[in-house]
Order: structure tokens, then sequence, then C-alpha cells
């Protein structure tokens, strides 16, 4: 039986410290500790795959916390069952003992116990994840009944707006030359007259512009 460490940081500027003295107070020599520095999101790491090959039935993974394994939770419980019922490797969580799978407690019930405990974790964190964005929505849709607008604010207008807008319909410039005088791109000149056009249509009382009246 072999005792190996894995740590996982986000980005390559976070510090593995503390991952790492926790691993080694394990007794875990470093040469058996291997370290990826990416997202948690999937298990496509170089240093994860290269630890996967080196397990063998009976070996024992540690980890400090359920998350330095991934953040993706259908995907813990798919790689979870792999090292445990596929492989028969040993996993250990230092922050989280329950987790352990090992023999502390009779092999088959310390798995089913762990394996339990992590569908527990999986579906509260599922669940969390989907109040979260509930809660976002209901957010956004309470502040625009209120009348807050969300997005890029749009550049204001010229008031020479509706004049250059009069001149390219007359063929007296180009919409080009248009969009140069009002110091926008050609493609927001053309969207804003399609805007003042649809507006024109909802107020048609209101005056003061070429679409209107």
């Amino acid at each position: 039986m072999a005792k190996y460490g894995y740590i996982r940081v986000s980005a390559k500027d976070q510090n593995i410290d503390r991952q790492m003295d926790a691993l080694l107070g394990e007794g875990i020599a470093k040469s058996c500790i291997y370290c990826d520095k990416q997202s948690g999101k999937n298990f496509d790491r170089p240093e994860y795959k290269r630890l996967i090959k080196k397990l063998k039935k009976g070996d024992v993974l540690v980890i400090k916390s359920i998350d330095r394994l991934g953040r993706n939770y259908d995907e813990i419980l798919k790689h979870w069952r792999i090292l445990t019922q596929e492989m028969l490797v040993d996993i250990e969580v230092l922050d989280f003992p329950l987790l352990n799978t090992d023999a502390r407690t009779d092999g088959l019930t310390g798995v089913f116990i762990s394996d339990l405990v992590l569908q527990i974790l999986a579906y509260v964190a599922e669940t969390e994840r989907t109040f979260i964005r509930k809660r976002q929505a209901e957010g956004i849709a309470s502040a625009r009944i209120r009348g807050i607008k969300f997005g890029r604010k749009r550049m204001p207008m010229s008031d020479h707006f509706d004049e250059c807008v009069l001149k390219w319909c007359n063929g007296e410039m180009t919409m080009k030359q248009a969009a140069e005088e009002l110091n926008i791109s050609t493609s927001t000149f053309c969207r804003r007259c399609h805007e003042a056009l649809n507006e024109s249509k909802r107020y048609p009382s209101d005056s003061g512009s070429y679409f209107k009246g």
C-alpha cells in the first residue's frame, strides 16, 4: 500500500503551502504529491492524470478538502466511484473525515458511508446552485420592474442626429458620412435609425423629428 497526495489551486499564482504542509504532515513523501494549478471544472488535468496512472489497488489518496478534487460535483461523483469502486483506492479528506473510505470502519461500510455522505453533499451543492440562479433571476426581474437597466450604458446621440439622418434620407450625404459626422460607426448609425423609427411608431403623436408626425 502506498500513500499519495493531491493538491489543486485554480491559478498559477495561488499559494499551495497550506495544502502541501497538511499532506506532508500526514507522512506523505513530497515525491508522491501531485499538484495541478488550474480550474476544477473538470478532471482534464495533467498531474491528476499522472496520479491516476500511478495509483494501484489498496493505495490511499489524501486531499485537503473535497473541492481540491474538483468543483463540478457530477464529475466528482463520477471520479470518486472510479477511484473507490473500480480502482479500489481509498480516499482520505482531511477537512471532512466522514468522507474517508479507509478501513478505520469496516471496508465495505466505510465506502458506503463515504459514498452516502458525498451524495448528500452533491445534492446540497446542486440545490444551492439552483437557488442561487433562481435568486439572481428574481433579483434581475425585480430590478427591471423598478426601472434599473443592465448592460453597457448607451452612448447619447449628438444633437445633430436628426439633421444627419434627414440629410442621409435626402441623399445629401452617405450613411458613412453621416456616421462620421456623429462620430459613431456605420452599424451604430443604422441601429439608432431603426430604434428611432420604432419609437416613432410607439409614440405617433410626438413631434420634433423627421421620424414622427
